[in-house]
């Protein structure tokens, strides 16, 4: 699975309705008409997207947006929703996290205390990062082996590619300069105080 096919699953993936779950459910349906090599392609695809997308300009984004909540393990699955808004908003996002401030799922929290925030509204999306490897274990028939030879697979397929991804890492984590931390929009849709936290 190349780029542009992992982009093609995503940009449908984001674009169908229905809760998360059921647009979870037609990934996955979508991964088990493939052989069990593209559901481990897949992962790795999503994450190499989330490593790009791990950089200190776009966690103060999420922290903004979050309220001074986002932890670490809520980050990463920050990414994962993220990647799931589909390649467009990805990118434009990478190059400014401000963009945030533009995306229709952002702004329906605005005003809104995180309490009153569906699960399916949270710009979190941690169960993204399961369903290739539930669609490898069905595949294989390895359900009982607790994700051991999906793991061992995708951490073969990284090694691959390991030097540049590497490279690419540091790259992002070292871009954010004073610019990258300037979030006009975001910080008048999420003031601090009391009424977002």
């Amino acid at each position: 699975m190349n780029e542009d096919a992992f982009w093609a699953l995503i940009d449908e993936l984001s674009s169908r309705p229905g809760t998360r779950d059921e647009r979870l459910e037609w990934l996955e349906g979508e991964l088990l008409r493939r052989p069990a090599e593209e559901s481990v392609a897949f992962q790795v695809r999503l994450e190499k997207a989330c490593g790009k997308a791990d950089t200190h300009a776009l966690w103060r984004a999420a922290d903004r947006i979050e309220g001074g909540r986002c932890t670490d393990d809520g980050f990463h699955c920050f990414t994962l929703w993220l990647v799931g808004q589909g390649r467009k908003a990805y990118e434009a996002v990478l190059a400014d996290p401000d963009e945030l401030a533009d995306l229709p799922e952002v702004r329906a929290l605005v005003g809104r205390h995180h309490d009153d925030w569906d699960d399916d509204e949270w710009p979190e999306w941690e169960e993204l990062d399961y369903v290739a490897q539930d669609a490898y274990d069905e595949l294989t028939g390895q359900e009982d082996d607790d994700g051991e030879e999906f793991l061992d697979a995708v951490e073969e397929a990284e090694e691959a590619e390991e030097a540049d991804e590497e490279g690419e890492e540091d790259e992002e984590r070292g871009a954010s300069g004073p610019e990258g931390w300037a979030l006009p929009r975001l910080a008048a849709l999420f003031p601090p105080g009391p009424s977002g936290s």
